[in-house]
């Protein structure tokens, strides 16, 4: 039996270099791709016009590409088409909480890739892409639901970010205080965060059909 072969870092170039807090970050594409898979939310970095852009956006993850979806008619995604991005996604793992207010800190998990936001023309392609944004928000449920039409296809932008050039940081570990600051009488420590949901609400037009939500297992990653 053959041996597995490594997947391949992430590319380290100058945007990705680690300089500050250097030993926190990566370039481990596995670890990249189980945030990626992870989170809900990517902020997408851009300059339309000379002027720097950020937007939250839904997406979602097929092998080593990333997909990005919004409507054909958003200028600042339209801008965003075979130009340079820059693509952040986070989780929160526990607030740190230090005796000195300069030592406060988050634990998290954070990706930040860099590349060509590439237009997605090939229609087989396009609907891949958007069943995985789907799925980014309850696994198996592009299944589930009614499939894009031609005309929802028609309105709809898709732009995919090879997942290339790219680092990975990570902060993982309790307080860090100065020497002199041990027996001050404030309390220090961690304050762990987990994302959850509340019970399902189901659409009114819907009363008595006898439907069930998707379980519990499926809303929270």
């Amino acid at each position: 039996m053959g041996s597995m072969t490594a997947p391949a870092p992430l590319l380290e170039t100058d945007r990705t270099k680690l300089r500050r807090a250097a030993g926190r970050g990566s370039f481990d594409r596995d670890l990249a791709n189980s945030i990626l898979d992870e989170a809900y939310i990517a902020h997408v970095g851009f300059v339309v016009d000379g002027t720097p852009r950020v937007l939250p956006m839904a997406y979602g993850r097929i092998g080593e590409d990333l997909y990005l979806h919004g409507a054909v008619g958003n200028a600042m995604l339209k801008a965003s088409i075979s130009a340079q991005v820059c693509v952040t996604v986070t989780l929160l793992d526990a607030l740190v909480l230090a005796r000195s207010a300069f030592h406060h800190s988050m634990n998290y998990r954070c990706v930040v890739l860099y590349g060509e936001a590439l237009r997605v023309d090939d229609a087989d392609e396009k609907r891949a892409a958007l069943d995985a944004v789907v799925d980014q928000v309850v696994p198996g449920r592009s299944s589930e639901a009614r499939p894009s039409n031609d005309q929802e296809l028609r309105a709809t932008l898709v732009l995919r970010l090879p997942i290339v050039e790219g680092s990975v940081k990570v902060r993982g570990h309790g307080v860090v205080d100065d020497p002199d600051d041990m027996e001050l009488p404030v309390w220090a420590g961690l304050v762990p965060t987990v994302l959850t949901t509340s019970p399902p609400v189901q659409d009114e037009a819907q009363a008595g059909s006898g439907l069930t939500p998707p379980s519990p297992d499926r809303l929270v990653r």
